[in-house]
């Protein structure tokens, strides 16, 4: 079994779109995006990816096109980190594309909005467990700081407002935290701060209709495994972007559920080493890192298909990396 995995809101840079798998696929699917969204050319440049809204579209765009491109290799399960997991239901059959380019731009519009002030952020905590985290957040209080992703087992990702964060900052060095990063982002997400875009998010959601799952889809929300329920799908994507993101459970649960293989789509390559870093027996492919053809050839059906036994490694059934 193989996972599809798509990235979120951080992972985006310049000439993203342009740098994309040269594939039939992926002009139809910038063709059909021009279409939805009228010229976007530009939507890759640096000053327009300083927009939320702009940043996760171009994700959303990357994502389905690179997926679409693998159409070959399909996968068993799809997981999308935060605004990631759009794309990863058009890939689980749960949203259209439109749909998806619908839902993302409403979503980016209301995070922007509650962010407006200005006084809002986000930085990558490593060094410390989350129990330890959890402690430094709740020396804070009115929702001012909260854990807004759980990336691995040393790694917390904190959403706030900019004071907050600078006190969290000298808290988590005393505590021996080897990094904090303050993340380029314009947007604090995953906490009660865009409870309200939840909501708007949700209702147009509710307006989507149901349809047959293509492929098991892990929510963001509890990290659990969503098989023929397209309602909880839309649900999970209604309801993350106010909760935080369980990605360190989402990637030690794979093995558990029979994959054997990953593979992210562009940009970047944070999930994968994620993976690597969490689960290293399976097998962690980045389409940016090691091209679109030559996942493609490894990860025909017949090799993925085939049943792992407890004495074999993932790569001694995938062959040399």
């Amino acid at each position: 079994m193989i996972a599809f995995l798509y990235p979120g809101q951080g992972a985006q840079h310049a000439g993203m779109l342009a740098n994309l798998p040269d594939t039939a696929a992926t002009h139809g699917t910038l063709d059909e995006a021009a279409e939805l969204l009228g010229q976007i050319d530009g939507l890759d440049t640096a000053e327009s990816l300083a927009s939320t809204t702009n940043a996760q579209l171009a994700l959303l765009i990357s994502g389905v096109a690179t997926a679409r491109a693998l159409d070959d290799v399909r996968p068993d399960i799809v997981a999308g980190h935060s605004v990631g997991a759009f794309a990863a239901a058009v890939g689980a059959g749960v949203l259209t594309f439109a749909e998806a380019v619908a839902a993302v731009r409403i979503r980016g519009d209301a995070m922007a909005q509650a962010c407006a002030s200005g006084q809002w952020g986000m930085a990558a905590l490593t060094g410390l467990r989350p129990r330890v985290v959890r402690d430094l957040v709740n020396a804070e209080a009115d929702d001012q700081l909260w854990i807004a992703n759980i990336n691995a087992v040393d790694q917390v990702v904190l959403g706030g407002t900019v004071a907050a964060l600078n006190t969290a900052r000298q808290a988590a060095q005393q505590a021996g935290a080897r990094r904090f990063e303050m993340l380029d982002v314009a947007v604090a997400s995953h906490g009660p701060l865009q409870s309200d875009t939840a909501h708007v998010v949700a209702q147009y959601l509710s307006t989507v209709p149901h349809r047959d799952q293509q492929a098991a889809y892990m929510t963001n929300v509890g990290a659990r495994r969503i098989r023929d329920d397209s309602a909880a799908v839309l649900d999970d994507l209604g309801t993350a972007v106010a909760h935080p993101v369980h990605w360190f459970d989402i990637v030690r649960l794979l093995p558990e559920l029979g994959v054997v293989a990953t593979v992210e789509m562009p940009p970047g390559h944070v999930l994968s080493r994620l993976v690597t870093a969490t689960t290293p027996d399976l097998t962690a492919f980045s389409v940016g890192d090691d091209g679109l053809a030559p996942i493609a050839a490894r990860l025909r059906l017949p090799l993925v298909d085939a049943v792992p036994q407890p004495e074999h490694r993932v790569k001694d059934l995938l062959g040399p990396t």
